[in-house]
């Protein structure tokens, strides 16, 4: 069990440790969604690469993302969240700048990857800071801020990916995270650091759970330019299923294993990453969407588009710190179930009253209100489920596990959005709003299986002899 080596007086304030965990999840969410915009101004800066190579560019981060999150997690509950956040972090920082240089693709693909890898470390590793350094009576509440964040990152994606691409360049996006990542790994200094008894995780059964994710998310990520039925797409999906289940029975079997399947034993952390599969796939696929509607329907310009778009993912941000705060150990299942169907009457709303012809503010506006209160509410209740239901020593782990899995339902969510929209005729709005109803059945499923999700007191086994209680003794005669 991960113990921290300063005493309670030297522990920073909730402030401070809120803000470093926020801050690397605003980072890693934000260069997720805020690249996007860039690729056809790449084009002028490499003017041999093709589209379909530029994409790569953003497929490349949300690949290696999903593939190493769950590797991630176990890690940070290993080597210590302190470290672990420093580490990626540090990789994350220079990668930015890197990108932010390249002389050609090549280099910014590579560069892209390894900072994918660093965003990986930083998710679980910044939850288990705030975890583990907050009071228990706090922790909801450090949660909603952290899933807050999220959100927050979302809504300044497309605006602020617009404005600083339209007015600086598209090496702009990622200039932006240099002087933040400085700051904060300046900021972890202040967290004690951690020590742990346990092993370093399984090589081998690591390395085959981060390939066959990779592989997964590659062939459904790039199924709708490759084709689905491509030698490349069949290859990367069937490879990607075989590598992943021979790591999950290796795991099985391990003492230090990649995957802590046992986590999955515990009822409500598996109806979380249920709920994050679905929720995943709604949530990539709804904010894709929109984004797309609004350029190539009603014409809108990107900082027009982002701004749109914004008031939702600002309302999102705000109602996750609001039901952090307010969010009872017992009642995640309220807070994802009702949120989930208010994203589903958004959705229906939206399906049905999608035009030509705009509509902002007595449709657009309000369908993104209660869609972005909907989706704050279930990002908070289902991060919440999935890291209270486990004990402190595997806070990082099992955050880590339920990252990848709504990354993987983001890659699903996104490939099901491309193979609606290939047969669509330019500036019809039918197809959008088939993909809206394809987000509408995710939710639906989200909220039913969130009916499930209870959280209840536990009390941690013994993880070492030193740990177990005494057997009462005999009294001397």
């Amino acid at each position: 069990m991960t113990t921290n080596s300063a005493a309670p007086s030297g522990q920073p304030g909730f402030p401070v440790v809120v803000t470093l965990a926020s801050g690397a999840i605003f980072l890693s969410i934000l260069d997720a969604t805020v690249a996007n915009l860039a690729v056809t101004d790449m084009h002028v800066s490499y003017p041999t690469a093709s589209a379909t190579d530029l994409t790569w560019v953003i497929s490349l981060y949300a690949i290696v993302f999903a593939a190493f999150l769950a590797p991630a997690g176990r890690l940070a509950d290993v080597i210590g969240r302190r470290a672990l956040y420093t580490a990626g972090m540090g990789v994350f920082t220079v990668m930015s700048l890197l990108c932010a240089v390249a002389p050609n693709l090549p280099v910014l693909l590579g560069a892209r990857a390894l900072q994918g890898l660093g965003a990986a470390a930083m998710i679980p590793a910044s939850l288990a800071v705030v975890l583990v350094d907050t009071p228990p009576a706090r922790r909801a509440g450090a949660i909603g801020i952290w899933a807050a964040a999220a959100s927050a990152a979302a809504a300044a994606g497309p605006s602020l990916g617009g404005i600083l691409i339209d007015s600086v360049g598209w090496r702009s996006v990622f200039f932006i995270n240099v002087p933040i990542g400085i700051a904060l790994l300046v900021g972890i200094r202040v967290v004690p650091k951690s020590r742990s008894t346990g092993r370093i995780p399984d090589a081998l059964g690591t390395l085959l759970l981060a390939t066959g994710v990779f592989l997964l998310v590659l062939g459904v990520t790039e199924g709708p330019t490759w084709h689905w039925g491509d030698l490349r797409v069949l290859g990367s999906l069937l490879a990607g299923a075989v590598l992943l289940g021979l790591a999950l029975l290796r795991s099985r079997r391990h003492p230090a294993p990649a995957v802590e399947t046992g986590l999955w034993k515990n009822r409500t952390f598996a109806l979380a990453n249920l709920v994050s599969l679905f929720f995943g796939a709604a949530l990539y696929a709804w904010m894709l969407i929109g984004a797309l509607f609004l350029v190539d329907v009603w014409h809108y310009s990107r900082i027009a588009a982002g701004l749109s778009m914004s008031p939702g993912a600002i309302l999102s941000a705000i109602v996750a710190g609001v039901v952090g705060r307010t969010l009872s150990r017992r009642n995640p299942r309220i807070v994802v179930s009702l949120g989930a169907l208010a994203v589903v009457a958004a959705a229906l709303w939206l399906a049905l009253a999608l035009s030509p012809h705009p509509q902002l503010w007595t449709m657009w506006l309000p369908v993104g209100l209660l869609a972005g209160l909907g989706m704050g509410a279930v990002s908070t209740g289902v991060s919440s489920a999935a890291a209270l239901s486990v004990e402190p020593a595997r806070f990082a782990g099992a955050t880590g596990l339920n990252m990848a899995v709504r990354q993987i339902g983001g890659a699903l969510g996104i490939a099901a959005l491309a193979a609606i929209l290939a047969p669509a005729t330019p500036g019809a709005a039918a197809p959008y709003a088939h993909v809206v109803l394809f987000c509408c059945a995710m939710m639906a499923i989200t909220a039913l299986i969130g009916l499930g999700l209870s959280l209840h007191p536990h009390k941690p086994a013994p993880t070492t002899p030193a740990e177990t209680p005494p057997k009462p003794q005999p009294a001397q005669r």
